[in-house]
């Protein structure tokens, strides 16, 4: 049994940060309920290419972004605008410990699903809104996606080209980070709540807003500006408080070298055979390596590409300095440490056999991360769980499907 498989989770988010969260709580054995929309369900479901495949080839229903972020989960069709609807999911939310959603401030108040509402028929009830901007603030009721948090909350600031350089300006991450990281938070946050209501009894609202997470993951990048007064500049694949510690030009291609400290610095520099590096006033220590930066890392350049990045990488990982390939995700699937921890992995799917997944990284001794089941179809569990979670007997299932609430 899962650590958290003594909870029931109401999965009312759609996209990523909302999901996310609901995953992570899914591994750890929670009963997650996802509720969607008839007909079309959580957006991402129809975010593709690409969709999953059948045994011919043929494209699914299931996008591969939906797949990321709902395995564990069971999916429930209500039409939450109709009374009828709106009487289930409240229903559900009397039986449940947990509550995800991710609507518009004030979103869900109209339906008899927030907060206040769902509180006053389970007073334990734990239920966390994610938001673009939190619950509170001038910009409170506006809609808020990743990319538009990565550049607002100063993350594309930081990332990119230096300026002056070919191609210089801000990139977002390649992964919707502000959303994951959000997910995360999230789960770290009711997790907080769980603790609370054990010990002191009574569930409580948590908010949740991406561009609060994505400011405070700024982490030592804010610091340097809070302390300096001084906004950091883009510094392309460079650090701004550790040097050498970015890519470097290889004989077949580039590197990662990442120096920790001075003494890692001493080991590269004979290495790269060039020993007076570490003793040299200018290079001697990171803080002046970091004032001398533009010295420094083209003297490196100059001497990493006389070797490839099989030979870099096994003699500095064998005096102990960190370094490593830059993998495409082809590289990264079939690197040996990522098939060793079973990173990929596969369950059986109702379309397509088996579903390809990326597994959870948590690791527990005593309560597993558990994977009972794929993605859902949408409604897949809709009679099942209004049978088994809220007794309703064969003949009401059917009549709220014939009327279009299910």
């Amino acid at each position: 049994m899962g650590a958290l498989s003594h909870l029931r989770v109401l999965d009312l988010s759609r996209v990523l940060a909302g999901p996310w969260s609901g995953q992570i709580l899914a591994d750890l054995g929670a009963e997650v309920i996802k509720v969607e929309r008839p007909g079309s369900g959580d957006d991402t479901r129809a975010w593709g290419p690409p969709f999953l495949k059948d045994a011919y080839g043929e494209n699914t229903s299931e996008a591969a972004y939906y797949l990321s972020a709902n395995r564990n989960k069971q999916s429930v069709a209500i039409d939450f605008t109709r009374p009828e609807g709106q009487a289930l999911v409240r229903d559900l939310a009397a039986k449940s410990d947990i509550l995800i959603e991710n609507f518009k401030v004030g979103g869900l108040a109209a339906y008899g699903l927030d907060y206040e509402s769902l509180k006053e028929i389970n007073p334990e009830l734990i239920y966390c809104s994610i938001t673009g901007f939190g619950q509170t603030g001038p910009y409170a009721m506006r809609a808020g996606y990743d990319f538009m948090i990565q550049g607002l909350g100063g993350l594309m600031s930081l990332t990119g080209r230096p300026e002056g350089d070919d191609g210089a300006g801000p990139v977002k991450v390649g992964v919707a980070l502000t959303d994951i990281l959000t997910g995360l938070y999230s789960t770290v946050a009711i997790l907080a709540a769980l603790a609370h209501r054990v010990h002191d009894g009574g569930g409580q609202h948590i908010d949740m807003a991406l561009l609060d997470v994505q400011v405070a993951c700024l982490a030592n990048q804010a610091m340097n500006y809070l302390t300096t007064g001084v906004p950091p500049k883009r510094l392309g694949n460079a650090h701004p408080n550790i040097v050498p510690y970015q890519d470097f030009p290889t004989a077949d291609g580039d590197f990662i070298l990442t120096v920790g400290n001075d003494g890692q610095f001493r080991k590269f520099a004979e290495v790269a055979g060039q020993p007076q590096w570490a003793d040299d006033p200018r290079f001697s220590t990171n803080k002046v390596r970091v004032a001398n930066r533009a010295e420094l890392i083209p003297l490196i350049r100059q001497a990493t590409v006389f070797k490839t990045t099989a030979e870099w990488v096994s003699q500095l990982e064998r005096v102990g300095v960190p370094c490593g390939p830059i993998n495409d995700l082809a590289q990264v699937f079939a690197d040996p440490q990522v098939k060793a921890r079973g990173l990929a992995m596969a369950l059986p799917h109702a379309l397509a056999g088996m579903v390809p997944q990326v597994a959870s990284p948590m690791r527990l001794s005593k309560t597993p991360v558990e994977y009972r089941n794929a993605p859902p179809l949408l409604g897949e569990h809709t009679a099942e769980v209004l049978q088994k979670v809220l007794g309703l007997g064969v003949a009401n299932v059917v009549a709220l499907k014939k009327a279009g609430v299910i």
